[in-house]
């Protein structure tokens, strides 16, 4: 049986977590460890540890949350949780691929896909896919990416999550736009649109938006790239996105941009009618 105050505390911690307090659900998970350390709960010991990794991942503690990780991975081989290895694996691969230790990373995704494979998480398994489709797009193995990209979604369909094919169509556009190939961004980032549209999610809208604004960017489409880049900033401003004022700026320049080319075409009126 968990031990109720480890668990109370844990999901305390989860609630905290879950609004962004993030010093208030570590103080919540330390106290559960210490709970669990006390009682022997071996897998009361296990979420606390996970959770603590967790919080840690996402602060920017990469050092401890590794090291909470690997406990937890310790404890699940001996209680032969190979469903909660894979999980692990996957949380390790992460705190290396935020690194930009891009190889050590896809060394983790690739152990706990073997894993997957064994127990058919198909949900588990699509997100994973994604994760190596970033990993090969970032050190230039677009191809590989790619059938990554394609694997994932096929499983997205099957276990009907929505959000996670606009998060993949999205990826597959970004990787579109390292080739240049400006058809292939426009088509993904729309059909990512479109579903975050149904979705009613509006920062999955503003993520397609502000690649579609890049795309048309580096066409000197300038006048489609002010248009998106405004709907990208009420989306900045509205949820306050660490991007705004990287945005604004380049919104300022689209407009002078644009501006430049308005006079030109003026002047060519002028030139014409002369």
């Amino acid at each position: 049986m968990r031990d109720s105050q480890s668990e109370q505390l844990n999901q305390q911690g989860n609630e905290y977590f879950s609004r962004g307090f993030y010093t208030d659900a570590y103080r919540c998970y330390a106290q559960a460890l210490e709970a669990d350390r006390q009682s022997g709960d071996g897998r009361a010991l296990v979420a606390s540890l996970g959770n603590l990794g967790n919080i840690c991942a996402v602060s920017g503690r990469r050092g401890q949350a590794q090291a909470y990780y690997q406990e937890v991975l310790e404890l699940q081989k001996i209680f032969g949780d190979d469903r909660g290895i894979s999980t692990t694996l996957v949380n390790l691969g992460n705190l290396r691929v935020d690194a930009g230790e891009w190889e050590r990373g896809k060394a983790y995704y690739l152990e706990a896909l073997d894993l997957m494979e064994q127990f058919g998480d198909a949900a588990a398994k699509a997100v994973l896919l994604s994760d190596l489709g970033l990993v090969d797009r970032e050190t230039g193995k677009f191809d590989q990416a790619l059938s990554y990209y394609e694997q994932s979604l096929v499983l997205m369909r099957q276990v009907n999550n929505q959000a996670g094919q606009a998060d993949v169509y999205r990826m597959m556009a970004r990787l579109y736009l390292a080739r240049k190939q400006y058809a292939e961004i426009l088509a993904c980032a729309q059909t990512s649109l479109a579903i975050a549209e149904r979705l009613r999610d509006e920062l999955r809208m503003g993520g397609a938006w502000y690649l579609m604004a890049g795309c048309h960017e580096e066409q000197g489409h300038w006048e489609e790239a002010a248009v998106l880049l405004e709907r990208v900033i009420r989306v900045d401003q509205k949820y306050g996105l660490p991007k705004l004022k990287e945005n604004l700026t380049r919104l300022k320049a689209v407009q002078e941009h644009l501006g430049n080319s308005d006079r030109h075409m003026k002047r060519r009126k002028v030139s014409v009618n002369e």
